[in-house]
């Protein structure tokens, strides 16, 4: 944190709103080119960069409470299972279809997971922490299984539908406007968690991950502020559900399952936690090394994806997007 704080008092007082907004424009125009050439690359198969666009909204939000506030949780699926709940039941049982507007309901949902989860995990430390977490997405997803009436219980949510975006853009077969809808959901996010990480705020965060006793002794509250990021991250995670939603049409108790979390938590060491891109990279080269590697060996993917992760961990150990942005920061500063 001081190391970041020092970078940014080097710079004019004048120069950093222009760097950091071109830090925005920058990854802004990242992401976009990456969508474009993904369509490119997979133009009969949107349907899973659609899938990697909600699972990355979904390790952005796990990337705000555990890489920048140091919150340890194996649980985080159970935000966005509410958040696709929440806009299936609406859609389902409500006979409301406008896309945005299941969209803000999948915000409210996480939101609200994201508030009751924050309250609970929050009166632990460490591993008391995770086995909390661990108890919490089990109770969401036996909640869901059990109110069947509403969730559709182990057959999942079906009967939802979205009118065409717009009223122009219908969500068709091959997945265009889903896929659109998506990175715009995305870069949207996107701008508004980097205002957010590097606003007071984030900074508060990141100090209470480093030294809470410190923060504590200037008058701040860690706890309160901890619980705030848990309820962002919560609304994160419910944009993602609720895309999911939307674009499959179908909700699952797998939306809710503790196996989404271990997942969501390995594409984020992957990537490199405490950054933005780190989530969004590992997001995305995990899904697509398991996709492929599953079609090529079907019986031996798993050691594959094993060995990878081990590979990573090892030679990598603050992810590759971690890794290389720390590669080239060390080569930047030799270089002056």
């Amino acid at each position: 944190m001081a190391a970041v704080m020092n970078s940014e008092r080097a710079l004019p007082a004048q120069a950093r709103p222009r760097r950091q907004a071109g830090r925005d424009l920058a990854g802004a125009a990242i992401i976009t080119a990456a969508a474009v050439i993904g369509y490119l690359l997979f133009p009969d198969n949107l349907a899973l960069l659609t899938r990697i666009v909600a699972v990355a909204l979904l390790v952005l939000s796990l990337d705000l409470v555990t890489g920048y506030c140091g919150i340890a949780t194996l649980g985080h699926a159970a935000l966005f299972g509410s958040g696709a709940y929440t806009a299936g039941i609406l859609s389902a049982h409500y006979g409301i279809t406008d896309p945005l507007l299941m969209t803000l309901a999948g915000i409210v949902g996480g939101a609200f997971a994201g508030l009751v989860s924050g309250v609970v995990i929050l009166r632990g430390h460490g591993l008391p922490q995770l086995v909390l977490s661990i108890a919490l997405v089990h109770l969401f997803h036996e909640f869901a299984n059990k109110a069947s009436s509403w969730t559709g219980g182990s057959d999942g949510l079906s009967g939802i539908s979205a009118d065409p975006f717009f009223g122009t853009f219908e969500f068709d077969l091959y997945g265009h406007t889903a896929y659109v809808f998506a990175i715009v959901l995305l870069l949207f996010v996107f701008v508004v968690l980097r205002l957010i990480v590097r606003s007071p705020f984030g900074m508060l965060c990141r100090g209470i991950k480093e030294d809470p006793v410190r923060i504590r002794a200037m008058g701040a509250s860690p706890k309160a502020a901890l619980l705030k990021m848990y309820v962002i991250s919560g609304a994160v995670a419910g944009v993602g559900g609720a895309l999911n939603a939307i674009t499959t049409q179908v909700v699952g108790l797998d939306s809710l399952s503790f196996t989404l979390s271990a997942e969501t938590l390995v594409m984020l060491v992957l990537g490199g936690t405490g950054s933005l891109f780190g989530a969004l990279s590992g997001t995305v080269i995990f899904m697509l090394f398991e996709d492929y590697v599953s079609a090529a060996s079907p019986f031996h993917w798993l050691t594959m994806v094993g060995v990878l992760l081990i590979a990573v961990v090892l030679f990598a150990p603050k992810g590759l997007y971690g890794s290389v942005a720390a590669f080239l920061s060390r080569r930047r500063e030799a270089g002056e």
